[in-house]
């Protein structure tokens, strides 16, 4: 039987959403078998290891709509990405796009029936305002440096489920690292996990981040009879202000190392349902009952080492409330199947608070309590352009030369409002237009031989000019991004040679009216 319980979450501190600081691809070289400094850990090296985006084309983005579009512009829901995001995230700016590369929505970050991608703050910072990153159906996803903060499950706003992070539904091989996630307030303020896993979640590892000011910090597992959630690492984070679930484990395997846990107000690491927590060198300080099995019947257990509880108190055992302490012993013994390196728990308060986190320049331990920056040092900005400056509006005044190309050529899209043809902006028609069927979409140009393009003119329609907000020109052949920017007009590309150019719209002030879709080769 579920004890009643009081939410003792303590009075928020003022807090200020830390800026993410990163730049240039990131490269992921996950092993088997080996902790790579710098690089992938814990389980999610494990079932073919986590390497993300690696190896595929790095984009920009700066509002939500842009990474769904990042999304859905690649050739498949498998071609790798990295998406480099700055600025805030927002329902404001995140609706949902279409595309057979993606299953997104709005008002949520969805990464939902795709693989292959890293999504890392970069330039001035990320931060996930009100607004939830949703994992769904998908394997070889890394998060880094992002702030995700007050997503609610009621109240106003909602944000589809409440979750910071939240996977479910045959999730594999996930890395979570340097983020911070925090709420301001617990259940009763509207506000659900920082960090949770439901539905055969497996082989996901949380390393150097923050969660803080939550009643929840996240489970594994949603019920007692919800146990195929398994193989998760926690390591080098920092829970703050927290009421319970540190986390709540269901069943599976969950290995807790070089954690500092700074102010549990309820139940800490509660393995419950036969579930086998190993929890190594922590420490623990200012908190109650950070270990056992709480709230149920359904008992759990744990193998410990190395921990420091430090001002821990413990309350008395009951039949649905089983603290490990005041001396905690293991129960278990489990296997741990990778290379790993433990700090030793006296320093991992000074460690952590150095390392963990957004904003931190992926710093990590070097395994005797120094932090380091991995090499190469992914908080130096890559050569050649700027990244965080943007692009240049295209010129709407000066018209390219030569033949215009799309006369004569087929055309295609994603969407198109009601009666409207794709055929309209290939016509030479001024009169005639394309518009989506609604605030985004893309409009594409193709010929049946490949043909070479380094100029587009994008025209709008009388009467609807300036609606154009921000768009990419994608190669749509490769999924490759062309170009990025904002408003219609002449947009200059690399020279390329393709089958099919796309014009992706993935914001405007009102419905986009496209009369012409011109490209040229020089």
């Amino acid at each position: 039987m579920a004890r009643a319980r009081t939410r003792g979450i303590r009075a928020v501190w003022a807090t200020t959403a830390v800026a993410a600081v990163a730049a240039g691809a990131l490269a992921v070289m996950p092993q088997a078998s080996a902790a790579a400094t710098g690089g992938v850990t814990g389980f999610a090296t494990q079932n073919g290891g986590t390497t993300g985006g690696a190896g595929g084309q790095t984009v920009r983005a700066t509002t939500g709509t842009q990474i769904h579009a990042a999304l859905c512009g690649r050739a498949s829901s498998s071609t790798p990405i990295t998406i480099q995001v700055e600025g805030t995230i927002d329902h404001a700016n995140t609706a949902k796009v279409s595309g057979t590369s993606c299953n997104t929505a709005d008002g949520v970050i969805e990464l939902k029936q795709i693989s292959n991608v890293t999504l890392v703050g970069v330039g001035s910072g990320a931060v996930f305002d009100q607004l939830g990153i949703h994992i769904r159906e998908s394997s070889n996803i890394i998060i880094q440096n992002v702030t995700v903060k007050n997503v609610k499950k009621s109240g106003s706003p909602t944000s589809n489920g409440g979750d910071a992070i939240g996977m479910e539904s045959g999730v594999r091989n996930v890395w979570v690292d340097h983020v911070t996630l925090e709420a301001s307030g617990g259940e009763s303020e509207g506000y659900d996990g920082l960090f949770d896993m439901k539905d055969n979640t497996q082989y996901v590892t949380l390393s150097y981040s923050i969660l803080r000011n939550s009643g929840r910090g996240g489970l594994i597992g949603s019920s007692e009879t919800e146990v195929s959630n398994s193989y998760i690492t926690y390591h080098h984070n920092r829970y703050e202000n927290l009421d319970s679930r540190v986390p709540l484990l269901r069943g599976g395997t969950a290995h807790i190392y070089n954690n500092h846990y700074a102010g549990v107000n309820d139940s800490g690491i509660n393995s419950r349902a036969g579930g086998k927590a190993k929890v190594d060198s922590n420490y623990f300080e200012d908190s109650k009952d950070v270990l056992g099995t709480f709230y149920t019947t359904t008992t759990g257990y744990w193998q410990v080492s190395g921990n420091i509880f430090d001002n821990v108190t413990w309350s008395p055992a009951s039949s649905d409330y089983k603290p490990a302490g005041p001396n905690p012993q293991s129960n278990t013994s489990i296997s741990i199947p990778y290379a790993y390196t433990l700090d030793n728990a006296s320093c991992v308060p000074d460690v952590v608070s150095r390392t963990a986190g957004a904003g931190k320049g992926l710093q990590v331990s070097d395994g005797s309590c120094t932090p380091t920056t991995p090499s190469p040092d992914p908080t130096t900005p890559p050569t050649g352009p700027d990244p965080t400056t943007p692009p240049p509006s295209p010129d709407p005044t000066t018209p390219p030369s030569g033949t215009n190309l799309s006369i004569g050529a087929g055309s295609d899209g994603t969407s198109k409002g009601d009666g409207t043809s794709y055929g309209n902006v290939r016509d030479g028609n001024m009169s005639t237009y394309w518009s989506p069927a609604g605030a985004t979409g893309s409009i594409s140009i193709k010929w049946g031989s490949p043909t070479a393009v380094a100029k587009l003119n994008i025209r709008e329609a009388a009467g609807a000019t300036g609606r154009i907000g921000s768009w990419r020109v994608l190669n749509a052949d490769t999924g490759a991004v062309l170009a990025t920017g904002t408003g219609a007009g002449v947009i200059t590309v690399p020279k390329t040679t393709l089958g099919k150019i796309t014009f992706e719209i993935t914001g405007s002030i009102a419905t986009p009216r496209i009369a012409e879709f011109e490209t040229y080769a020089g």
